[in-house]
């Protein structure tokens, strides 16, 4: 089965969401700032992307600019920050069979699903 880690206030994790809708296929939304997955979810979802940590936080964010920017961070601090503050998680992820997709852009996730 399709997951989707969505935040509904966000434009492009909307059209992440309508992107999966339109596939067609069964699929399960997380809200992951109503619930904030736990440390062990967040590095399975780390693994299916294939990326660091870091890679996969929204550095724009205040939170990460006052907090954590030009700090040297370990993998562990980093998803820590992402508990923390779940707004710091890039949107929307895809995960599907063991493999995901960051939905930037969309076209990330059409071809995911395709």
């Amino acid at each position: 089965m399709i997951k989707i880690y969505h935040n509904p206030r966000c434009r492009k994790s909307r059209e992440g969401l309508a992107a999966v809708e339109k596939s067609g296929k069964e699929f399960e939304v997380v809200k992951y700032l109503e619930n904030i997955p736990s440390k062990e979810e967040l590095r399975e979802v780390i693994n299916c992307l294939g990326i660091k940590p870091e890679s996969l936080v929204r550095k724009n964010e205040a939170v990460w600019k006052e907090n954590y920017r030009n700090r040297l961070l370990s993998d562990e601090e980093v998803l820590d920050a992402m508990i923390a503050h779940p707004k710091l998680i890039e949107r929307p992820i895809v995960i599907s069979n063991g493999t995901a997709v960051i939905g930037r852009p969309l076209s990330n996730i059409e071809d995911f699903l395709a």
